[in-house]
């Protein structure tokens, strides 16, 4: 019983150890599929996801500069909805940026 207990141990232990297939972006830059134009896919959704990153961080910018202001206008005992939305879009944005940038 307890041969068999440690070889179930053993059997599982080397399943475990076996990497899942890789997932993503292709290794070899021959798998890298082109547009009917030529051009790389993967280059152009970089570029793109480029543009939106730079667009979305000045609004981000834009969000916490009008948040920093109304938080210092206000009362310090009192938050308004208003702030804690835009506490909401900021968090948004944020988590939408590093979702785009842990791509690559």
């Amino acid at each position: 019983m307890k041969r068999l207990g440690l070889l179930s141990l053993i059997v599982c232990a080397c399943c475990a150890q076996i990497p899942p297939p890789s997932q993503g972006r292709p290794t070899d830059p021959d798998e890298d599929p082109k547009l009917p134009n030529g051009k790389s896919q993967r280059e152009l959704i970089v570029k793109e996801d480029y543009k939106k990153n730079l667009e979305e961080a000045a609004q981000l910018a834009k969000l916490a500069e009008e948040l920093k202001s109304e938080l210092e206008k206000g009362d310090k005992n009192v938050v308004s909805v208003k702030n804690i939305k835009q506490t909401d879009e900021i968090e948004k944005l944020a988590r939408s940026i590093r979702a785009r940038l842990k791509r690559y």
